[in-house]
């Protein structure tokens, strides 16, 4: 048992380091993008049709096996969804397992999920507001030219976002996103 679990090892330091050196595992970029959100109220309210946009901005890392193409990505985002009295404003921590199937050197399609975390900034008189929610993120995207990465994304929320209080009545309410983003990895 010792000589296969000794062979394992130095068969994995061998292939670390027959790889390139411009192989990288860890890469560090900016991601960016627009928040097209749908408020679903409880109960058929009529905004449930109503769209609005929003931003989103921030650092990223990208960690990737090279050979393989699974990897984990994550980014601290200053975040904007939902529209008017119910508008979010807040930090959001998405952290995604992407696979990437290369298509040359120069392109790659990738499919992401995983958790997303939404920490808000905002108070209002007449809203109750989640303080912090999780949702989940599925994904997919093409990596160009081993720098930029374009992908669009959906967000499931996995409670209530917020509870608007009015006339006495307390209407939940999710926030369901879609994303359109643009990172550069350097």
């Amino acid at each position: 048992m010792k000589k296969i679990f000794s062979a394992f090892i130095i068969a994995v330091c061998c292939m670390f380091m027959a790889m390139p050196v411009q192989a990288q595992l860890l890469k560090w970029g900016v991601k960016g993008g627009v928040n097209l959100t749908k408020i679903d109220w409880d109960g058929g309210f009529k905004g449930n049709k109503d769209n609005s946009t929003g931003f989103f901005i921030g650092p990223m890392a990208e960690i990737t096996i090279p050979i393989v193409g699974l990897g984990v990505d994550g980014a601290l985002l200053f975040s904007q969804r939902g529209k008017s009295d119910v508008k979010q404003t807040g930090v959001e921590v998405p952290v995604n397992l992407k696979y990437t199937i290369g298509l040359g050197s120069l392109l790659g399609i990738y499919f992401a999920a995983g958790p997303d975390f939404f920490f808000d900034f905002d108070k209002k008189d007449n809203v109750d507001r989640k303080k912090t929610q999780v949702g989940l993120n599925l994904g997919v995207g093409v990596k160009l030219i081993k720098h930029l990465q374009v992908g669009v994304n959906y967000q499931f929320p996995m409670g209530d976002s917020f509870t608007w209080k009015k006339a006495g009545d307390a209407i939940g309410a999710k926030n369901k996103t879609w994303q359109v983003s643009a990172a550069y990895l350097f």
